[in-house]
């Protein structure tokens, strides 16, 4: 008589965290837009961590969590934690208070898996086939199609643009480092210490740099709350228990899906512009995440 075999789970976890990161991750551009008339870059991030922050501590207080027993690992995780969070959303985030449009700062940004992509052999082994490059391409020229009526090089801020470059080096370089050397750490543990270093530093740099002025109105109040408990908790925690399970470049991937994800957000919500392009390129992007994670 034969053993049943026990039910992989993975099957269906896997897909869907993935749906619910492109979600949260789609949404961080539209908590950006209504959060940053209110309060200078550093001074929302800062408020961004420390809300997250206030869900996570108790989270970890009652919870039996194993911490880490090395330096060295803490070391890692906080160098993971101040490129993708600190770099990445700093260069985001003061890009397009700087005047980076949304689509001139999504296509560079989505360059990314493109580029780990062309990291990913040397710095994890990992060997990417044909069909997967020609489906991160697809990717992004689906991505192109997406925002290109949102896109004007001409009026770009020359700084700006060196922001949204310091994202794309942040979020690339720092995906690749907490794949290779903090897989093992505990998501909650990694996201709450990259949360805590992150306040202090950007902190620091919005006590030095800004007025530390907010204007506490109601959309303010909602995007800040969606921003630190949606994105800095939720979020970036799908998005490493994905690098953790995956691929890089596969699970890099996915973030062709959030432009098109955060158009349609805004058509859905806001009475914002959704053409036949989008939809055009929403379709390629959609193929081309499919070929790449085949």
């Amino acid at each position: 008589m034969s053993r049943n075999k026990p039910f992989n789970l993975s099957i269906f976890w896997t897909p869907l965290a993935a749906s619910f990161f492109i979600f949260f991750w789609a949404s961080g551009f539209i908590s950006a837009k209504y959060g940053l008339p209110y309060a200078e870059p550093f001074t929302f991030l800062t408020l961004r961590f420390l809300v997250a922050l206030t869900v996570l501590v108790p989270i970890l207080f009652f919870w039996k969590i194993e911490w880490p027993k090395s330096t060295n690992t803490y070391v890692h995780v906080i160098f993971a934690g101040l490129l993708i969070q600190s770099t990445y959303l700093t260069g985001v985030f003061y890009g397009i208070y700087l005047g980076v449009s949304a689509g001139v700062m999504a296509l560079i940004v989505g360059l990314q898996p493109l580029v780990t992509g062309a990291l990913v052999a040397p710095a994890l082994g990992e060997r990417i086939r044909l069909s997967q490059w020609f489906g991160l391409t697809l990717g992004f020229v689906g991505l192109g199609f997406v925002v290109l009526e949102k896109v004007d090089f001409t009026q770009q801020s020359i700084f700006g643009l060196l922001f949204a470059i310091g994202a794309l080096v942040g979020i690339t370089v720092g995906t690749i480092y907490q794949k290779r050397y903090c897989s093992h750490v505990d998501i909650r543990v990694a996201v709450c210490i990259q949360n805590t270093v992150s306040f202090f530093v950007i902190g620091m740099l919005a006590i030095v740099f800004e007025t530390l002025k907010v204007h506490w109105t109601l959309n303010f109040f909602y995007a800040l709350t969606w921003s630190g408990i949606g994105l800095s908790v939720i979020g970036i925690g799908l998005y490493f228990f994905l690098v953790k399970r995956g691929a890089a470049a596969k699970v890099t991937s996915l973030i062709y899906l959030s432009p098109p994800t955060t158009v349609l957000m805004g058509w859905l919500m806001f009475n914002e512009t959704f053409n036949l392009l989008a939809l055009t390129g929403m379709i390629i992007a959609i193929a081309g995440v499919a070929l790449a994670n085949k």
